[in-house]
C-alpha cells in the first residue's frame, strides 16, 4: 500500500495557508470588537495585541477539513489510499462531527474568558462538559484496564489536564503554538506509520494551522492565541493523543502507550512543577505567576526567543523518541 505523502502535504499546506491568510481578517475583527490583550502586570507588550490566533487556527483546520472531505466524497481527489480515508470518514462521521463541535465549543469558551475574564469554576465546568461529550462520543483511553467507568474518568481527566497544560504554557511568543504544532506533527507521524491515515491527515491539518499562525506570533507578536487559542491547542493535542492506536495485538509494543506522555512532556512537566510550586506556597494553582519553565530559563540569562527555541528543541527530541517506541 502506497504511503499517501501527497494528501498529507496537501492537508498541511491547506491548513497553513488558510490560517496564515485568515489571521489578518480575524485580527481586524478583534480590533473592531476590542478583543485585545492590553498592556499590564507581567506583560511585555506596550500596546494592545489582538487575540485572533484561536479563530485563525480553528479556521485553518475546519475549512480545509470540510473542503477535503467533500472533494473526496465526490471523487474529485483521487489517490491510492483515498478509499481508506473515505471509509474512515464514513465510519467515524459522528466522531469527527463531535470532535469538530468540541473544537468550536472550547474556542468559544476561551473567547468568553478572553472577553469577560471568567472565574475559575465556570471555566472549569465548561471544560468538563466538553471533555465528557468527547469521551461519550469518541474512542476512550483504557490503559489495559477493563472498566468503562475508569475509561470515562481517565479520558476526561486527560483532556482537562492537556487543555490546562497548554493554557498555562501560553506565556511567551510562539511557545504554545510551536509546542502544539510539534505535538500534532509527531502524533500524525505515529498514526501514519500505523496506517491510520484519517487520523494522520487530522494531525497534519492541526500542525499546518498552528504553523500558519506562528509567523504572526513569533518572534514578535502581531496577534496572540488568547485563551480561545490556548484552549483550542490543548483540546486538539488531547484528542490527537487519544485517536491513534498506540498498542495492537498485531504489534504488541506495550511501551508505545507512553508515546503521548513523551510527545507532550514539556507542557505536562510545566503544569506539574508550577502546580506543585503554587501548592507548596499555598496559592491557588490557577493563579498565574512567573515560575513556569520558560520563565526559569529566561531568568538564568536566556532571551525569550532562545528560551522558546530550547523548549521547542526539547519537545522535538522527545517526540522523535516517542516515534521509536
Amino acid at each position: 500500500m502506497n504511503f499517501p505523502f501527497n494528501i498529507f502535504l496537501a492537508a498541511f499546506l491547506g491548513a497553513f495557508t488558510t490560517s496564515l491568510l485568515a489571521l489578518p481578517l480575524w485580527r481586524k475583527w478583534c480590533l473592531r470588537t476590542n478583543l485585545v490583550d492590553a498592556p499590564g502586570h507581567r506583560k511585555i507588550h506596550n500596546s494592545p495585541v489582538p487575540l485572533a490566533g484561536g479563530f485563525a487556527v480553528l479556521s485553518g483546520i475546519l475549512l480545509p477539513l470540510t473542503a477535503g472531505a467533500i472533494l473526496l466524497k465526490l471523487d474529485v481527489i483521487q489517490f491510492s489510499s483515498a478509499g481508506l480515508i473515505v471509509h474512515g470518514i464514513d465510519r467515524r462521521a459522528i466522531e469527527l462531527a463531535v470532535l469538530a463541535l468540541g473544537a468550536v465549543a472550547i474556542t468559544l469558551l476561551g473567547w468568553l474568558d478572553d472577553q469577560h475574564e471568567l472565574k475559575a469554576l465556570p471555566k472549569f465546568i465548561g471544560q468538563v462538559l466538553i471533555a465528557v461529550a468527547v469521551a461519550a462520543a469518541c474512542k476512550r483511553i483504557t490503559i489495559f484496564v477493563p472498566s468503562e467507568v475508569f475509561s470515562y474518568a481517565i479520558t476526561v481527566l486527560w483532556i482537562l489536564t492537556v487543555i490546562n497544560a497548554f493554557n498555562f504554557m501560553d506565556n511567551m511568543n510562539g511557545l504554545c503554538a510551536g509546542l502544539g504544532a510539534l505535538g500534532a506533527f509527531f502524533f500524525a507521524l505515529i498514526a501514519a506509520s500505523k496506517g491510520q491515515y484519517l487520523v494522520a491527515v487530522t494531525g497534519f491539518l492541526m500542525c499546518g494551522a498552528l504553523a500558519g499562525f506562528l509567523p504572526w506570533n513569533f518572534p514578535n507578536a502581531r496577534a496572540f492565541l488568547g485563551d480561545a487559542g490556548s484552549h483550542l491547542v490543548g483540546y486538539l493535542l488531547a484528542v490527537m493523543a487519544i485517536l491513534p492506536h498506540f498498542y495492537t495485538r498485531q504489534e504488541p509494543r506495550p511501551f508505545a502507550v507512553l508515546a503521548p506522555l513523551l510527545v507532550l512532556a514539556v507542557p505536562l512537566l510545566d503544569l506539574a512543577q508550577v502546580s506543585l510550586f503554587r501548592s507548596l506556597n499555598r496559592k491557588p494553582f490557577w493563579i498565574g505567576d512567573t515560575n513556569h519553565l520558560s520563565h526559569r530559563l529566561n531568568r538564568v540569562g536566556l532571551s525569550r526567543t532562545r528560551t522558546v527555541l530550547i523548549l521547542w528543541l526539547t519537545a522535538a527530541i522527545l517526540g522523535a523518541v516517542a516515534c521509536r517506541l
